[in-house]
Order: C-alpha cells, then structure tokens, then sequence
C-alpha cells in the first residue's frame, strides 16, 4: 500500500514538474514573440550573434584540424550569448514601459535577486510619491520615487525615523529618476547590489526585528507599475479612503 502511495506521488511530482517546463517555454514563446514584434532589431542580433561565435569557433579549430570538433561548442555558446541578447532587450523593453509610473520602483525592489528584504511605501503621500526601505548586507537602502520637489522631503523624513533606530548601521537613499544624482529604474537593482557588505545575516535578522515598528503606516501604492492611462484621481480618491 505504502510503494503504491510512493509511485503515486513520485507519478504526480513528475506530471507537475512537466507541466511547470511547459508553462515556463509557453511564457518565453509569448515573450519572444511580444519582443519580436516591438524590437525590429532582436532577431537580426540574435542570428548574427549565434553566426558569429559559430564562425569563430569554426575557423579557430581550422587552424588545428577540428573544425567539426569545436563547431557544435561554437553552436552551443552562440546560442547561449543569442538568449542572453533577448533576455537583455526584453528587460530593456519592460523598464522603459514601467519607468515614471507610480510603484516602478517598488516592482523592481520586489524583483531583486538575493537575499533581501524589501518593504514596499513605508511613507508615501496621496500624489502617490513614496519611499520604500530595502534591508540587506549593505544596511538599510531607503529608495524615493515621485516628484522630486516633494520626495526628498519625504525621504530626509523617513531617514531619521530609521536612524534612531538603527543606530551605527549604515543608511543609503537613492531617488529613482533621470535627473541628476538620480538613480535610472533600469539601474536602480544594479546601484543598489554594489553597495559595500557591512553587515552579517544574523546582523540583518535583528535589524529587520527592529524596524518591524516601523511598517508603513501611510499611502499603499498599488503593487507593480499603475497600467498606463490609469486616472490618478479615481486612485487619489481610492487611497484617501483607506
């Protein structure tokens, strides 16, 4: 009874774990072909790449008599370099579309890759500028999006409520924009992944406990960029509801 429930149950991980693979190739197949449509220039890139490093792999195992020998490597890592041209453009594309509306920032945070902790508007304003705290090896990253007039304001506010809390702990705050000293939405996760490591993880289990007090208590933005058109005086009226 108990091999049966095993086979049961290795037969449906399996069965998830192949729908999953076919969900995954669905979604790029829809991203590839979206990309495609909007980026004239992904395909050409993209051939041209796996011709190129194809060709130099080709012509390098020449010169030593195995051309056919390094041509399928010269294949594999053409077509390596071919999805990570797509894989930047598409990004590319996606930042371009989010950059200036309201909770970018927040959706790129969310989107970080490693261990950190992100807390989405720990203050905002009913225009829908906000400021969101990040917690990681680095210390405490707060990162302004909104009107710069009002945001820097909003930010300086925010940076002493977390000073008095977290002591000597490191504090950097970064205004998402393309003016000066503003940090581009397409760079802001590079920016913030360069800063230096100051502290261990046991470090920032504590701090986080710390800061717990502090959870926002202003405006929500909703999660993610607002889709494009969206009447900021219907989200305006939504948010003083609240």
């Amino acid at each position: 009874m108990a091999q049966k429930q095993d086979k049961a149950a290795v037969k449906a991980a399996k069965k998830a774990k192949k729908a999953e693979s076919k969900a995954k190739r669905r979604q790029l197949l829809q991203a590839f072909n979206m990309q495609r449509k909007e980026d004239k220039a992904l395909i050409p890139l993209m051939v041209g790449a796996l011709v190129l490093v194809s060709g130099a792999a080709f012509g390098i195992g020449a010169l030593f008599g195995a051309q056919w020998l390094l041509l399928p490597v010269g294949i594999a890592f053409g077509l390596l370099l071919a999805v990570i041209i797509f894989g930047r453009r598409v990004q590319r594309t996606v930042y371009s579309k989010a950059e200036g509306q309201p909770g970018a920032a927040a959706w790129a945070l969310d989107n970080m890759r490693g261990r950190w902790r992100v807390t989405p508007t720990v203050a905002g304003t009913t225009q829908l500028d906000a400021v969101h705290r990040v917690i990681g090896r680095p210390g405490v990253v707060l990162v302004a999006e909104g009107a710069p007039h009002r945001v820097k304001a909003l930010l300086a506010q925010e940076k002493k409520r977390v000073a008095r809390v977290v002591g000597d702990t490191p504090i950097y705050d970064l205004i998402v924009g393309n003016e000066e000293d503003q940090v581009p939405l397409s760079k802001l996760q590079s920016r913030i992944m360069k800063l230096p490591n100051n502290l261990k993880p046991a470090q920032i289990d504590g701090l986080e406990k710390r800061l717990a007090a502090l959870a926002a208590r202003g405006t929500q933005l909703p999660k993610g960029p607002m889709p494009q058109g969206a009447k900021m005086r219907n989200v305006q009226r939504t948010i003083r509801r609240r």
